[in-house]
């Protein structure tokens, strides 16, 4: 019985030790910074839908929301985020029998401008994209925001990751 509560108690320290060592997510704000802004972003990818920088500035919104302390903020924002949505490119991949294809590639890019009105040696531009393949015999229309919904998954990930953690 004493073995048990000591491997027990054992384990207890090395889960206590190890979750100090690491973060799951490893964000890191700076205190002082508590609020910000994504505005809207501009739209200047050729044939891209209409609202696809409202559905990719609202994502950006969610994202940092959900996942940080930060309050959304659009007057006088600690940090600000803007940019326009460069790509939206949709093209064949993977060639098949017949003089077909039997994937389709839907491409999406971003230049993000990262602003820390608090610290100015902070600020970055960086540009961003990403692609889902999908079945060439599917209607694009059916399977389109799906595939946005996981390129903006992937690319507000990306843009947080490197906005508030320290990898």
């Amino acid at each position: 019985m004493l073995s048990i509560i000591r491997n027990i108690l054992f384990l207890l320290a090395l889960f206590t030790l190890c979750n100090s060592c690491y973060s799951f997510k490893g964000i890191s704000i700076p205190v002082e910074i508590n609020t910000f802004n994504v505005a809207n972003f501009e739209n200047i990818a050729i044939e891209s839908p209409a609202d696809l920088e409202v559905k990719f500035s609202e994502a950006l919104r969610t994202k940092i929301r959900n996942e940080s302390r930060l309050k959304y903020n659009d007057n006088a924002p600690d940090i600000e985020f803007s940019g326009e949505l460069t790509i939206f490119k949709i093209s064949s991949e993977s060639p098949a029998e017949g003089n077909t294809v039997a994937l389709g590639r839907l491409d999406i890019g971003v230049n993000i401008r990262y602003k820390n009105n608090l610290n100015e040696k902070d600020t970055w531009v960086r540009s961003y994209s990403y692609f889902k393949t999908y079945d060439s015999n599917a209607d694009f229309n059916s399977v389109q925001d799906g595939l946005v919904k996981e390129i903006f998954a992937y690319l507000t990930e990306k843009i947080f990751n490197d906005s508030f953690t320290n990898w």
